[in-house]
């Protein structure tokens, strides 16, 4: 019984995480942005990684629906999105 309940619970979870990312959350997201302010909006990043200075942080599957956002001195430079709608 209490394996039901978890596996409910943790389905609720990632639906509710997935609802965040949409186009009027994506129109939301301003310049200069810290990482913390953008994941109250859009949840927490599925994909980080640094390169010479920046962290590019992607919401959702690059394949298919998708926020990226670059930040540079944790201060959002550039944000792109596909498939949202």
């Amino acid at each position: 019984m209490k394996t039901k309940l978890a596996i409910i619970a943790l389905g609720a979870l990632v639906l509710t995480a997935c609802s965040k990312l949409t186009k009027e959350n994506y129109d939301k997201l301003e310049m200069g942005m810290s990482q913390d302010e953008v994941e109250a909006i859009l949840g927490s990043a599925d994909n980080c990684g640094k390169t010479m200075g920046t962290m590019a942080c992607t919401w959702g599957n690059e394949d298919s629906k998708h926020v990226k956002i670059v930040f540079m001195g944790d201060k959002a430079v550039t944000f792109t999105y596909d498939g949202l709608k």
